[in-house]
């Protein structure tokens, strides 16, 4: 995957995942650490230039930051709840970011 496709992003913000030997590439939006420590980030995925993006919704990934053998790895967030406390935060975080934005839109999910 050629990294001058992504020159108009940070490649700081970049975030590179591999699974089953495929590379997948996102774009860190927010990271976040709540008071009991845990860590999560909030990533949006982007595509090589011949995936077919019309069917993606825009759909905004979070992860949980845990630390394995000293190693920083990124998991699902399994528990509901967790899930739509760490959501809400950074939804709310991402609105606030981009509020002023023309070019993006952040829209609040359904309760």
């Amino acid at each position: 995957m050629a990294e001058d496709r992504y020159d108009e992003i940070n490649n700081e913000d970049l975030i590179k995942i591999v699974e089953d030997g495929k590379e997948y590439v996102f774009e860190e939006l927010d990271r976040i650490e709540l008071e009991n420590g845990n860590r999560y980030i909030a990533m949006l995925p982007l595509y090589e230039e011949d995936f077919d993006t019309d069917d993606d919704d825009g759909n905004v990934f979070i992860l949980k930051v845990i630390e394995e053998n000293g190693e920083q790895m990124l998991v699902r967030i399994e528990d509901d709840d967790e899930f739509n406390e760490v959501g809400n935060i950074i939804e709310d975080r991402l609105i606030e970011k981009y509020k002023d934005d023309e070019d993006t839109t952040v829209q609040k999910r359904n309760e």
